[in-house]
């Protein structure tokens, strides 16, 4: 992985990404690191990996917290929050990074549930925690944030429909954050190829990731998202709260 931010331009802050023992959440806590930021990695099922990445992070010079918790439940997300408090006593840095919805065997309201109601969840049990000059990034896809306008693969669309209900929830949330100083900015992405909803698309629809690709011209891996993903939680926020990734000519806009 290459260098995507300065070199100590995050030295002293705090971050939690959701979801961060692997895929897209891990690496943007690699590159938060890189830039000397201690890290919270949240994971709900995958604990030797959140270890592992701890471990590799430590060796940066910086400091990792690994904490498990189900984003459903309010009592382990409290609970996420209490450990934070209690090893950094503050957060600067909350990218909301874990989604789902197309696991089997979910109930069927799952998607709903983990894509806008644990979102709205954590930023407001992270509340206490975030300061003025503090930033929130809520991480989509481009198929969720034009979903009004541009119709998705059917396989797809129920978690997208859920993961644009919790951008429409959180975004009700920025006058609320401005005035406490809080910053808030969308990252929405193309498919990335490589990750768990690709795969499983390509499962359902063969042919889907190439098809875009093909419409696209290009389509981000994992790293080069991530490294977007991380760069939002510096670079100024953009007046829409809003940065999109990749291209967007297939979409209407909303």
């Amino acid at each position: 992985m290459s260098q995507t931010l300065p070199v100590d331009s995050l030295k002293g802050r705090v971050a939690l990404v959701t979801g961060s023992s692997r895929g897209i959440g891990a690496d943007t806590a690699r590159y938060l690191a890189e830039a000397g930021a201690d890290v919270v990695i949240n994971y709900r099922n995958k604990a030797p990996r959140a270890q592992k990445l701890a471990d590799e992070l430590r060796g940066l010079g910086v400091r990792a917290l690994v904490v498990g918790a189900d984003l459903t439940d309010a009592t382990s997300v409290q609970q996420m929050f209490a450990e934070v408090e209690r090893e950094f006593g503050s957060l600067d840095i909350l990218v909301l990074n874990a989604s789902g919805g197309m696991e089997a065997g979910m109930a069927e309201d799952y998607a709903l549930a983990l894509n806008r109601d644990a979102q709205v969840r954590v930023l407001d049990t992270a509340l206490p925690l975030l300061a003025a000059g503090s930033r929130v990034v809520f991480v989509t896809s481009h198929q969720a944030h034009f979903i009004r306008t541009t119709p998705t693969m059917p396989e797809y669309e129920p978690v997208a429909l859920s993961k644009r209900a919790g951008e429409d929830a959180l975004r009700e949330r920025i006058p609320a954050l401005n005035e406490r100083g809080i910053e808030f900015v969308v990252v929405s992405g193309d498919m990335i190829e490589g990750t768990i909803t690709a795969t499983l698309l390509e499962r359902a629809n063969p042919g889907a990731i190439a098809s875009r690709r093909e419409s696209a011209g290009k389509l981000y891996n994992v790293s080069e998202f991530a490294a977007e993903v991380a760069r939002a939680a510096l670079v100024p926020v953009p007046a829409d709260n809003t940065r999109l990734v990749g291209d967007t000519s297939s979409f209407a806009g909303e």
